[in-house]
C-alpha cells in the first residue's frame, strides 16, 4: 500500500516537473514576444512619444521591456529549478514571477489609465506643441516628429491646416512664404507648402489630432492586453510551481 503510494507520488512530481518545463518554454517565448513590443514602441515610434505631454505611454513600454527581459531569465532558472528538484530555487523562482506578474499587470493598468486621459491631454497640448516649437532650435526631435506625424497619416495641422497660421516659424522670415510646412504637401518638394489649395496639401476632417490619437488607443490596446494576457499565464505558472514544491520532500538543513 505504501509502495503504491509512493510510485503514484512519484508520477505526480514527474508530471508537475514536464507540466512546468512546458509552461517555462512558453513563458520564455512569451518574454520575447513581450520585450519585442516594447522595444517596438520605443524605437519605432520614438518621436511620437515626444508629441506627448505624459511620460506615461513611454513607461508602459519601458515595463514591458524589463518585465519581458525578466521573464526570458527566469524562464531559464525556472527549468533548472523544475528539474534538479531544488526547493530553494522553486522558491526564488516563484518569488520572480510574483514580480513579473505586478510588473505586467502595472503596464496594463498604466495602459488602460492613459487609455482614458489621451484625448484630453492631445486636445490641450498637440496644437501648442506644434506651432511654437516646430523648426525651432533645440526642437529638432519635435520637427521630425510633426513631419513624420503628416506624412504618414497624411493630414496638416493638429485640427486642420489652418492651425499652422499661428506658428512662431510661419510667421518668421525662415518659412520663406510657406503657408504650412512641406511635409503638409501630398508630394513634398522644397517649398511646397507656399500653396493651400486641396489639390496640393492634406485637408482631413479633423486633422492630425485625431489620427495620432486613434494610432496610441490602438497601440495601447496592445500594451494592455499583452501586459494583462501574460500576467494571467503566469498564474498558472505560479500554481505549478507551488505544487511541484508541496511535492518535494524538504531540504536537510
Amino acid at each position: 500500500m505504501g509502495a503504491s503510494e509512493e510510485k503514484k507520488e512519484t508520477c505526480g512530481t514527474i508530471c508537475l516537473k514536464y507540466l512546468l518545463f512546458t509552461f517555462n518554454f512558453l513563458f520564455w517565448v512569451a518574454g520575447g514576444v513581450v520585450m519585442a513590443v516594447g522595444v517596438w514602441t520605443l524605437v519605432e515610434k520614438s518621436d511620437y512619444i515626444s508629441l506627448l505631454p505624459s511620460k506615461t505611454y513611454a513607461a508602459s513600454a519601458y515595463i514591458l521591456v524589463l518585465a519581458g527581459a525578466i521573464v526570458m531569465v527566469t524562464g531559464v532558472l525556472g527549468c533548472c529549478a523544475t528539474f534538479k528538484e531544488q526547493r530553494r530555487l522553486l522558491r526564488v523562482y516563484f518569488v520572480l514571477l510574483l514580480c513579473i506578474f505586478l510588473l505586467e499587470v502595472l503596464a496594463g493598468v498604466l495602459a488602460y489609465i492613459y487609455y482614458q486621459q489621451l484625448n484630453e491631454e492631445l486636445k490641450q497640448n498637440l496644437k501648442q506643441t506644434m506651432i511654437q516649437k516646430y523648426r525651432q532650435t533645440s526642437y529638432e526631435h519635435i520637427t521630425r516628429a510633426v513631419d513624420e506625424l503628416q506624412q504618414e497619416f497624411k493630414c496638416c495641422g493638429s485640427n486642420s491646416s489652418g492651425d499652422w497660421r499661428e506658428s512662431v516659424w510661419i510667421r518668421s522670415g525662415d518659412a520663406e512664404q510657406r503657408q504650412v510646412p512641406d511635409s503638409c504637401c501630398k508630394t513634398p518638394t522644397d517649398h511646397c507648402g507656399r500653396r493651400l489649395h486641396p489639390s496640393n496639401i492634406y485637408k482631413v476632417e479633423g486633422g492630425c489630432i485625431t489620427k495620432l490619437e486613434n494610432f496610441i488607443l490602438e497601440h495601447l490596446k496592445i500594451i494592455g492586453a499583452v501586459g494583462v494576457g501574460i500576467a494571467c499565464v503566469q498564474i498558472v505558472g505560479m500554481v505549478f510551481t507551488c505544487c511541484l514544491y508541496r511535492s518535494l520532500k524538504a531540504e536537510p538543513y
